[in-house]
């Protein structure tokens, strides 16, 4: 039995942390027995839907079966994501899955990811993040799990902890801000130090060889009263260095860590949506239609990557969604203004056709039928027919 536990920061069913799973996953046994532990989002009323996009990611992009099951028992990966922290502890400590989690990781056994709400239950105490973030409660800890305790290491994690979401205000350290985070390491046991797990990143610890390495597009920053340490995607160390970085204290001894590996940078779907779009720009602006539909295409791949996050449920897959039908109405515009300075008309059509063709494949009639009615604007009207799609002009 391998002996793995992962934290994650944030991203955890998105492309990309595929690799960090794949890794994990190639560790197990054949016929290994995958369990999803959905707790932290179980009050939510799409329970069963984030369960299903999850374990559709597990199946397609990593090949775990996963079963979703309120226990732990038996289970060689266990896998546990987004949510409420406090919702997931509280159901934990009455069910008994908190000391199985810690039985796993004393017992150096099994695969153990946990990312965002669940990451944050890892320490001695836990962030309670909707309830100082959204509800307004006075900032506070509440007794973790303490995964970490087995391990030597007397401290919290905090992941998302360079979110930026705020745009105007501070909403680094899990929605804490320094402000509110500075109030409550005041109130830590004493040692205690925080890591900070950035969102898309992983702090991944062989619970066997107990080595150690950072993973994703951020890091880990080991904060301590009056210091911290960064360590960058690509640091690879022992527990041992982790355990004194923990433990420095203000002005303590840094141990000399080794040069990150260089790791090919992960793209987000922001940036994806970001890129197609400029694509796009530049395509239209020679113009070039066939290079203008590819960005279209690459918009919609990208949408199919992203579509089993369960962080992205109506954020960005929407927003690509949205892009995506503006840019099929540009294409059907880019085309009525060709036609008019080309007779060449079918080498402009026939493009956006096969894109048409492409999209009511792969399902998108909505977007396909946004492209037909953009086409006919343009004076071009399209006639289905058994044999395929016929078109002919005003």
């Amino acid at each position: 039995m391998p002996g793995l536990l992962v934290l994650m920061g944030s991203g955890e069913t998105s492309p990309t942390m595929v690799e960090i799973h794949r890794a994990a996953a190639r560790t197990l046994r054949a016929g290994a027995r995958a369990v999803l532990l959905d707790t932290p989002y179980a009050f939510q009323e799409n329970r069963a839907d984030i369960s299903a996009r999850a374990c559709q990611y597990f199946a397609r992009s990593v090949g775990l079966d996963v079963e979703v099951a309120p226990a732990i028992t038996g289970a060689d990966w266990v896998f546990s994501g987004p949510g409420s922290p406090t919702y997931a502890l509280d159901r934990w400590a009455g069910s008994g899955v908190a000391g199985d989690l810690r039985a796993r990781v004393r017992a150096r056994e099994g695969v153990t990811v946990l990312a965002s709400a669940a990451a944050c239950t890892a320490g001695l105490a836990t962030v309670p993040v909707y309830e100082i973030y959204k509800v307004g409660a006075e900032p506070h800890w509440r007794e973790g799990v303490d995964l970490l305790e087995p391990l030597g290491l007397q401290a919290v994690l905090i992941p998302h902890y360079d979110n930026a979401e705020g745009g105007t205000h501070d909403t680094r350290y899990c929605y804490l801000g320094e402000r509110r985070l500075s109030r409550m390491e005041r109130e830590l046991p004493p040692g205690t130090a925080v890591l900070g797990l950035d969102e898309h990143t992983a702090l991944v610890i062989d619970l066997e060889s107990e080595s150690v390495r950072i993973a994703g597009r951020g890091g880990l920053t080991v904060r301590r009263p009056g210091a911290q340490t960064v360590l960058p995607s690509g640091t690879r160390l022992d527990l041992a260095e982790l355990r004194r970085l923990a433990e420095g204290g203000a002005g303590g001894p840094v141990p000399a860590l080794p040069e990150p590996e260089s790791l090919p940078a992960e793209v987000t779907l922001e940036e994806s949506i970001q890129s197609c779009e400029e694509l796009f720009k530049a395509a239209a602006d020679r113009p070039d239609l066939v290079a203008a539909a590819q960005a279209v295409l690459d918009l919609e791949a990208e949408m199919v990557k992203w579509a089993a996050d369960t962080e992205e449920d109506s954020g960005g897959v929407e927003q690509a969604r949205e892009l995506m039908r503006l840019l099929i109405a540009r294409l059907g515009e880019l085309a009525a203004t060709a036609a008019q300075r080309s007779q060449a008309l079918p080498s402009l059509v026939e493009p956006l056709l096969a894109l048409r063709a492409e999209l009511r494949g792969q399902g998108c009639y909505d977007v396909a039928d946004a492209l037909r009615a953009a086409l006919t604007r343009g004076g071009v009207t399209i006639e289905d027919t058994p044999d395929g799609s016929r078109w002919t002009t005003a």
